[in-house]
C-alpha cells in the first residue's frame, strides 16, 4: 500500500487517494461547477485532444482552466493519447502515426498532435497535472514493444518541452509519465524503468486496466511494484469501486473513470447501505435503498434534473469512498 498521503500542487493541497472524475470538454455532463464542489471531488481531468479539436485552448489559456471551469479543485489534462488508440491505431481513416506525431483526419481537416504539442497545450490550459503523449495500444508482444519505444522516446520529448515551458513558473504543474506494455511485464518493466530515469512527478498505468469486465490484478500489481512509492501512481481508467480498492491496496493513489457520471445518466447508482457500496439500478424499481423511489420519478418527469441527482449522488459516494480509504 502506497503511504504517500499528500502531495501539494502549485500551492493545493492535493488528498490521497482521490478519484477523479471526468471534465473531457472543461464540464461535467449534468452538473454546474457549484454542483461538482459540493460532491466533494479533489479535481477532475480534461482532455487535450478535445479542447484542441474544438478550437477552446486559446479561449481558455486567457483565463486558464480553474476561471474557466469555475472550479478550484485540483485539474488533469489527459494527453490524447488514448485518442492515439481509438481513431488512429483502430482506422487508418481516421489519421497516421510515426514516431515524430500523430495526425488526425476530422472533417476535411488535419489536427496534428506532438508530443511538444501536447505540452505545449496542456501548459496554456493551465493544468495542475499534465500528462506525457503516449503511444496507447491494445494489441500483440510485437506491435507493443513499437508502442512501448514510441512511448518512451516521447517521454524524453515531452519532459524537455515541459522543463523548457515551464523554466520561468514560480509554481509549476507536475508532469507524469505513462507506463506502456500491455500485460507484458517484460515491456512494462522496460517503459517503468525509462521513465524513471527520465523522471516524473508521478507514474501512471497506461493502456487496459480491465479486460472483458475483469480488472488486470496480475499486471497491475506488478506494475505497482515497479514504480516509486514516493510518487504518484496514477491507475487510469479504474473506476469500479471494487477495482478502485483492490488497485488502491496495490499502491495506487489516483483514479479517473467515465463510470460514476456516465452510469449515473443510465440510471445506475453507487451507494452506501448498510456499510458497503452497493449499485442500484433505478429502471428496476429497486426501492429498498432510501431515496431512490422518488428518482425513479423524477426520471419520468423531469430527465435533466434526475441525471443532476445521480451524478451527485454517484460523485459523493466515490469521494466518501477516497475519505474512508484515507482513514486506514
Amino acid at each position: 500500500m502506497n503511504k504517500l498521503k499528500q502531495v501539494i500542487i502549485r500551492g493545493k493541497k492535493l488528498k490521497l487517494p482521490a478519484f477523479f472524475p471526468d471534465a473531457t470538454y472543461g464540464h461535467i455532463i449534468s452538473l454546474d461547477s457549484k454542483d461538482i464542489v459540493k460532491t466533494g471531488v479533489s479535481g477532475v481531468v480534461v482532455n487535450t485532444y478535445h479542447l484542441f479539436k474544438h478550437n477552446l485552448v486559446e479561449k481558455i489559456e486567457k483565463i486558464g482552466i480553474h476561471k474557466y471551469m469555475k472550479f478550484p479543485g485540483i485539474v488533469i489534462s489527459d494527453s490524447g493519447g488514448f485518442q492515439v488508440f481509438s481513431l488512429i491505431h483502430k482506422s487508418k481513416e481516421n489519421g497516421k502515426i510515426d514516431d515524430n506525431k500523430a495526425v488526425f483526419y476530422l472533417d476535411g481537416r488535419k489536427i496534428e498532435l506532438s508530443p511538444e504539442k501536447a505540452i505545449e497545450i496542456q501548459v496554456k490550459l493551465g493544468s495542475d497535472i499534465i500528462m506525457c503523449l503516449d503511444d496507447c495500444r491494445h494489441v500483440d508482444d510485437k506491435e507493443m514493444k513499437e508502442s512501448v519505444e514510441r512511448t518512451i522516446k516521447w517521454a524524453e520529448r515531452c519532459k524537455k518541452e515541459f522543463l523548457k515551458l515551464t523554466s520561468g513558473m514560480k509554481e509549476k504543474p507536475l508532469l507524469f509519465g505513462i507506463v506502456q506494455g500491455g500485460e507484458n511485464k517484460k515491456l512494462r518493466k522496460l517503459c517503468a524503468e525509462k521513465l524513471i530515469e527520465i523522471g516524473f512527478d508521478g507514474y501512471a498505468f497506461g493502456g487496459w486496466p480491465i479486460n472483458k469486465g475483469k480488472l488486470l490484478k496480475g499486471i497491475l500489481n506488478y506494475t505497482a511494484k515497479l514504480l516509486p512509492d514516493d510518487k504518484i501512481k496514477y491507475a487510469m481508467g479504474v473506476g469500479k469501486p471494487k477495482d478502485i480498492i483492490e488497485c488502491w491496496k496495490m499502491g495506487y493513489n489516483l483514479f479517473d473513470c467515465v463510470i460514476p457520471t456516465r452510469d449515473a445518466r443510465h440510471k445506475r447508482l453507487f451507494v452506501y447501505s448498510k456499510g458497503k457500496i452497493i449499485e442500484v439500478n433505478v429502471k428496476k424499481k429497486n426501492f429498498q435503498v432510501r431515496g431512490i423511489k422518488r428518482l425513479y420519478n423524477l426520471f419520468k418527469s423531469d430527465r435533466k434534473e434526475a441525471e443532476r441527482q445521480a451524478t451527485m449522488i454517484n460523485l459523493k459516494t466515490y469521494s466518501r469512498l477516497m475519505k474512508l480509504c484515507r482513514k486506514v
